[in-house]
């Protein structure tokens, strides 16, 4: 994997974290009601609120931006981006797994966008799981 791909993929994780950290655990309620936005309402259909538990899902995304944020500065680290990649692709599965057993709350819409997205944010983290290449002098891979 080349750096610029791995540091896109590391934003992409990092802001999705902060996004998520940030406003669950600043806005409990508000996430609640309206995640994802756009008219959308996907966690109401899944139980009721607790906001202890929503508080605690926020403190865990922004423990993520933190270990991505170092990812990220460290991006040319092969240990530190794939721990973090484990960690991420550790929940991202997680997460799908649990979500494809409760498809039946949504409409088929939102069946394909919640199972999708998901999906995505798995693979961005599964692919920070490649070692980083290493280009030599003359556009030759050098062990390592």
């Amino acid at each position: 994997m080349r750096l610029v791909v791995r540091r896109v993929l590391l934003a992409v994780l990092f802001l999705t974290a902060l996004f998520l950290g940030v406003w669950t655990y600043a806005l409990p309620r508000n996430w609640y009601d309206t995640f994802p936005g756009f008219g959308l309402k996907w966690i109401v259909p899944t139980g009721p609120y607790s906001e202890h538990f929503v508080k605690d899902i926020g403190s865990m995304y922004l423990a993520l931006a933190v270990l991505t944020a170092a990812a990220l500065w460290f991006a040319a680290n092969d240990a530190t981006v794939r721990i973090t990649a484990a960690v991420w692709t550790t929940f991202n599965l997680a997460h799908l797994v649990y979500h494809l057993t409760m498809l039946q709350v949504y409409d088929d819409r939102d069946k394909l966008l919640v199972a999708g997205s998901l999906v995505i944010l798995l693979l961005v983290s599964a692919a920070l799981l490649i070692p980083l290449s290493q280009v030599g002098p003359r556009g030759r891979s050098s062990p390592g």
